[in-house]
């Protein structure tokens, strides 16, 4: 008796995984221990706005990091689907995380606005925020190619979350100069819209995530593509059925085709086989298909007809 699903090792994923961890705490680190120090020196707003996004961003990758070792674990007894749904548990919480980040963030920068705000000097911010969105950059190319190769949505975000970061890097940036050249008020300015950035993420992140807990399905696009991806395998007649819904990060997808009468059980499981292999693109994440061949009665024995007409999961 099977208790728990096909499971099969990865060890090309689980050392781009090492490569992405690796790459995201080490950068962060460097990145929170540089704004720390210039932020203490130059008592910039924006710089302190951007700090506590950093700082979120070094918790985010040690929770990522727990979260997606756990993920990748066989199924066991306990988990007998596997443990991608802690994922989704560890992303709601980063989601907290980032909002309290902004939350400071915002403050800061409001309390310096009506305090009176000083012109930031055009050396050390500058610097930092420069060298921040060179690494960023960087973080950015590296993790979003390990996404690509191992079809991580967890590893997506974490490129995503270095793209936005140099975004609010260079916000900053502005922020500084801004309050230099132009009027001291601009970088506690600068500093809010940081802020409004950070609250953006967290609440995208936190979104995303409660999809992913509480079965969400995907979205129209995606249901489209993988119909039609579906019927344009050869030997699919049609598609009459087709329900998505989210386990964890993955995509669960439920499908029912129409074959011919006359389709031998081993030509029914060929086409299912190559209808999996064309839909998982969409998205890449996508998980066990549940598919049947419902279409009228075939000329086999009695047997081989309802094994036809029963569905069968395939796991990848």
């Amino acid at each position: 008796m099977q208790y728990i699903r096909n499971y099969n090792p990865n060890p090309d994923r689980d050392r781009a995984y090492k490569i992405a961890f690796t790459v995201t705490l080490i950068g962060n680190l460097i990145l929170v221990v540089g704004k720390v120090v210039g932020t203490y020196f130059t008592q910039s707003a924006a710089l302190y706005a951007d700090t506590a996004n950093s700082i979120s961003d070094l918790i985010y990758s040690i929770a990522m990091v727990i979260g997606l070792w756990i993920a990748i674990q066989p199924p066991d007894l306990t988990h007998p689907q596997g443990h991608a749904r802690f994922e989704p548990v560890v992303g709601l919480v980063l989601s907290l995380m980032m909002t309290i980040a902004g939350y400071e963030a915002l403050r800061n920068a409001i309390d310096r606005f009506f305090s009176g705000a000083q012109p930031i000097q055009f050396d050390l911010p500058t610097i930092i925020l420069l060298g921040s969105a060179a690494i960023k950059t960087g973080m950015y190319l590296i993790v979003r190619k390990l996404a690509l190769q191992t079809e991580s949505i967890s590893l997506r975000i974490a490129a995503q979350d270095n793209l936005s970061d140099i975004l609010t890097s260079f916000a900053a940036f502005i922020g500084i100069i801004g309050s230099t050249l132009i009027h001291p008020l601009f970088d506690p300015i600068a500093g809010v819209l940081v802020s409004l950035w950070i609250f953006r993420a967290a609440f995208r992140a936190g979104k995303e995530n409660i999809s992913f807990l509480t079965g969400a399905g995907a979205n129209a696009e995606v249901r489209e593509k993988i119909i039609q991806t579906a019927k344009g395998v050869s030997g699919v007649q049609n598609v009459h059925h087709m329900m998505t819904d989210y386990v964890g990060p993955k995509l669960l997808v439920d499908m029912h085709i129409n074959l011919p009468n006359e389709a031998s059980l081993a030509e029914v499981h060929a086409v299912e086989d190559a209808v999996i292999a064309a839909c998982k693109p969409y998205p890449k994440s996508i998980a066990p298909m549940s598919m049947s061949n419902p279409w009228g009665k075939i000329d086999l024995p009695n047997q081989i007809e309802q094994a036809q007409s029963s569905p069968r999961t395939i796991y990848k």
